[in-house]
């Protein structure tokens, strides 16, 4: 009941909503996030690492009239979790961090566990992944959304090349425009 009255509450706002979810990684790229985009926006976040199934609910509560962007962090321990999930987040875009061991014991393989995170993506207009990780990009493929599929090994349409020197770090990002 919970779930579905804020579900309720999520649509009735039109405002953009980012979805960030993926074994690792959430909380540190909602902050990240939150940093750079509260300088020019009224931004609203999931509290600390709210990504669960009381999680998400308590943090779309958060939302108001004032806000310009929600990033929302969705995490999931077994499968048939992300549905609820997706139904009460509603992203437009989407964030998918990483795939890795945790929860993994929940799960008969690792593509299985991708597929169901990427169930929070399924009617989003943007994502955002990492194409080197080969059963993320197979699953991000099937979706309609528009792809930011960023690569280090040259797989995705935005190329990243690192370039550690002695005392800092160039990275140069390419592709779409």
């Amino acid at each position: 009941a919970f779930q579905s009255l804020l579900a309720h509450y999520r649509s009735l706002y039109t405002n953009t909503v980012i979805a960030i979810t993926g074994s690792n990684g959430k909380t540190i790229i909602k902050e990240w996030l939150y940093s750079m985009l509260a300088v020019d926006f009224k931004v609203v976040r999931s509290p600390k690492s709210f990504n669960s199934q009381i999680g998400v609910p308590l943090s779309l509560k958060l939302l108001d009239n004032s806000f310009d962007v929600a990033i929302l962090e969705a995490g999931i321990s077994e499968p048939d979790e992300m549905d609820s999930l997706a139904e009460m987040i509603q992203p437009q875009i989407g964030i998918f961090t990483n795939i890795g061991d945790a929860h993994q014991e929940n799960f008969n393989d690792v593509k299985e566990k991708v597929i169901e995170k990427m169930k929070l993506f399924k009617n989003a207009s943007t994502i955002i992944y990492c194409a080197d990780k080969d059963e993320i990009h197979e699953e991000a493929s099937r979706l309609k959304a528009e792809k930011f599929a960023w690569s280090i090994a040259g797989k995705g349409n935005v190329a990243i090349d690192v370039k550690p020197q002695l005392t800092q770090t160039h990275i140069n990002i390419s592709g779409k425009g």
